[in-house]
C-alpha cells in the first residue's frame, strides 16, 4: 500500500533523505523543486516502510488506506504529478567533506530566526568534522519569524515544524540574541569582528503595493499587514481594519490571498479554537463580510495558489465557493498534469450547488485593477478585463466596476536593505551568488557575508523550501572555511555579550524565550487553545522578567 502526501506538507525534503527506494518528488536539486506545490510519493514505488511517515514533522503523509474523506482527493494530486512522462531524476548530491585544519571553532552569526535561519543552523551545528558555534539574532523577543506571524492560525498542522526549530534554537552549540535589531543596535561589520560568517536570513517582510490612483484611501490595505494582524505581530497588532461593508475585494491569486479570503468568512467557532491574536477574534465577530472576490489578472491555471489551498478552501464549513459572471474556469490543454489538475478542481468548486451559507468566496478571473474609487475610504475597485496571449495576458476595452468596502492587495512580498550591503531594489534582495552576497555590479564576494532565504532569492517557495536554499548557502561558507578565505574574528562571545549589554540591556536569551512561550501555552490550555500570543513587546519583556531599561533575566 502507498503513501500519499496531503496539505500541511512543509517541501522540506527530510522525507527524501529517508526513503530506501528514491520514490518521493521533486528532489532538491531538480528543477521543479523550488516551485512545488508539495512533495509527491510513486505510487508504482513505495514500499509501505513507513520511513517517511515517522521524519515528517507535520505529519502530512498518510497511509493510502487511511486517507479522510478530506484528504481522498490528495490521491489524485499525487498520482498527477506522475501521470506525464519525466526525465530520469538526476543524482542526489553528494555531502560536502572538509579538509580544514583549523576545526574551529567555527563561529558564524545568523540575522533572524526564522526557517531558513533555523535550516541553516541546524545545517551548521549537526556537523562533526568542524566544531562551530552559531549566535542567532532577531529584532522581536520571540523567534521563529514566518511559522509564528505567516502562517494561517487555522494551519495549525504546518506550524507543528515549529517544533523541529525548538530543537536547534535549543541545541548548545546556538545562543538566541532576541530583542536586538541588527543595523540599530549593532552594525553588520561589528558582527563580523565576532564571527568568521554572518548569514543574513531576514526574510520578505514587506507587502508590494499595486501603485495605482486610489491607493491612498482609507480600507485599501496589503495583505501582509493583515496577515501580521490576525497573526499577533507586534508591528502590526495596532491596525485597524474597517470590517462593517458585506463585500471584500482580494486582488492577486497566491496561497496568501487565499489564506485571507478564508480568514475573512470562516465560521468564528473554528478561529477559537487556534491561536490567532485575540484582537482579530473580537473585529472578525463584529465583521459584516459576507463575500469576498479575489480578483486575478490571467486564468486558474496560471494561479499562483497551489493545488492543496484550493482543496482546502472547498472544505471550509459553511461557506460557498464560486466564481462570477465571466471569466469562469475551463479546461486547459496544458501538458502539465499538476496545472490540469488545479484548473479542474478549480472548475469543480465553482460549479458546486450553492448550499444555505450566507457566506461565499467568488473567484473572478481575467480582470486587472486600475484604480481604487471613494471619496475618504474605498468604495469600489475598477477594473480591466483581460484576454490570454499565451503565457501572459493583455487588456482589453472593457471594464468592471466591483464595489466593496474594504481591499487587501496580495500581489506579493519583497524584502528590505540591510545597512552596510548592497540591495537589489527591483527584485527586493540582497544579490548574491550561491548564498555568497556580491556586489551590484556582480563583483567579487564580500568576505564572510552571506544570505539565505527570501532575502537570497525572493518570495518563493513554502516553509521547506528553505531548507535546501540554506543548505546551499552553508555549503558555500564551509568551504570559503576550509580554504581559508574568512577572517579569523577579532573578539570573542563574551567581548560580544559585552557590547550586547551596554547598547540593549533589554535583550533576551533561549531562557527568555521559554519564559514567554510557556506562559502563552498556559493562557492557551485555560482556553483550550494552542496558545494565547503576547501581541506587544512590553508585555512580552514583562513576562519574562525583564523591566524596562534592563535585563538578565530573560538571558541564558
Amino acid at each position: 500500500m502507498a503513501h500519499v502526501i496531503t496539505q500541511p506538507c512543509c517541501n522540506d525534503a527530510g522525507c527524501v533523505d529517508v526513503c530506501p527506494v528514491d520514490c518521493i518528488r521533486p528532489r532538491p536539486g531538480e528543477p521543479g523543486y523550488g516551485r512545488a506545490e508539495l512533495l509527491h510519493i510513486d505510487p508504482v514505488t513505495c514500499i509501505d516502510c513507513g520511513a517517511c511517515i515517522d521524519e515528517c514533522p507535520v505529519d502530512a503523509i498518510v497511509p493510502e488506506g487511511d486517507l479522510t474523506p478530506e484528504n481522498e482527493p490528495y490521491r489524485e494530486v499525487n498520482a498527477a504529478y506522475f501521470a506525464g512522462e519525466r526525465e530520469p531524476a538526476p543524482p542526489a548530491p553528494e555531502g560536502l567533506r572538509l579538509e580544514v585544519t583549523d576545526r574551529g571553532p567555527l563561529r558564524v552569526a545568523i540575522v533572524g530566526t526564522g526557517p531558513s535561519a533555523c535550516y541553516a543552523a541546524e545545517e551548521l551545528v549537526s556537523r562533526r568534522d568542524v566544531e562551530v558555534e552559531v549566535t542567532m539574532f532577531e529584532r522581536l523577543p520571540t523567534p521563529l519569524g514566518l511559522v509564528r506571524y505567516g502562517v494561517a492560525p487555522d494551519h495549525q498542522h504546518t506550524k507543528q515544524i515549529a517544533t523541529a526549530f525548538g530543537r536547534t534554537l535549543s541545541r548548545k552549540q546556538v545562543r538566541l540574541e532576541l530583542n536586538v535589531e541588527v543595523g540599530a543596535h549593532i552594525s553588520p561589520a561589528e558582527l563580523l569582528d565576532h564571527h568568521h560568517a554572518v548569514i543574513f536570513a531576514t526574510g520578505a517582510s514587506h507587502g508590494r503595493t499595486l501603485a495605482i490612483p486610489g491607493e491612498h484611501l482609507a480600507g485599501v490595505h496589503t495583505a501582509t499587514d493583515f496577515v501580521g494582524w490576525y497573526n499577533g505581530h507586534p508591528d502590526h497588532a495596532h491596525r485597524v481594519f474597517d470590517l462593517s461593508g458585506e463585500r471584500a475585494v482580494v486582488i492577486g491569486n497566491g496561497n496568501v490571498a487565499l489564506d485571507v479570503a478564508r480568514i475573512l468568512v470562516t465560521d468564528l467557532s473554528a478561529l477559537t479554537r487556534t491561536d490567532i491574536a485575540d484582537h482579530a477574534l473580537e473585529a472578525l465577530a463584529a465583521s459584516r463580510i459576507r463575500e469576498v472576490v479575489v480578483a486575478a489578472r490571467r486564468g486558474p491555471e496560471h494561479a499562483a495558489f497551489t493545488t492543496p489551498e484550493l482543496l482546502g478552501l472547498g472544505q471550509v464549513d459553511g461557506v460557498d465557493i464560486c466564481s462570477g459572471e465571466s471569466g469562469a474556469p475551463v479546461e486547459t490543454d496544458s501538458g502539465d498534469p499538476v496545472i490540469r489538475l488545479k484548473t479542474a478542481v478549480a472548475r469543480q468548486l465553482a460549479e458546486r450547488a450553492a448550499g444555505a451559507s450566507n457566506r461565499r468566496i467568488t473567484f473572478r478571473y481575467f480582470l486587472s485593477p486600475s484604480a481604487f474609487h471613494g471619496d475618504t475610504a474605498v468604495e469600489s475597485v475598477e477594473f480591466a478585463r483581460t484576454e490570454p496571449t499565451g503565457d501572459a495576458s493583455r487588456e482589453t476595452a472593457g471594464r468592471e466596476v466591483i464595489r466593496c468596502g474594504a481591499v487587501f492587495e496580495s500581489v506579493g512580498y519583497r524584502g528590505i536593505a540591510v545597512p552596510g550591503l548592497p540591495f537589489q531594489d527591483s527584485a527586493g534582495i540582497i544579490p548574491n551568488r550561491d548564498g555568497r552576497v556580491i556586489g551590484l555590479d556582480g563583483a567579487d564576494p564580500i568576505p564572510g557575508a552571506y544570505v539565505a532565504g527570501w532575502i537570497k532569492r525572493g518570495p518563493s517557495g513554502v516553509i521547506g523550501t528553505n531548507r535546501y536554499c540554506s543548505q546551499e548557502t552553508v555549503r558555500a561558507l564551509l568551504e570559503d572555511f576550509a580554504a581559508g578565505r574568512l577572517r579569523a574574528p577579532r573578539g570573542s562571545r563574551e567581548d560580544l555579550a559585552d557590547v550586547l549589554d551596554q547598547r540593549r540591556p533589554e535583550r533576551l536569551g533561549s531562557r527568555g524565550w521559554k519564559i514567554i512561550d510557556a506562559a502563552e501555552r498556559r493562557a492557551g490550555r485555560e482556553s483550550g487553545r494552542p496558545r494565547v500570543k503576547f501581541v506587544d513587546i512590553g508585555e512580552m519583556l514583562s513576562a519574562a522578567g525583564v523591566p524596562a531599561g534592563g535585563s538578565a533575566a530573560g538571558r541564558g
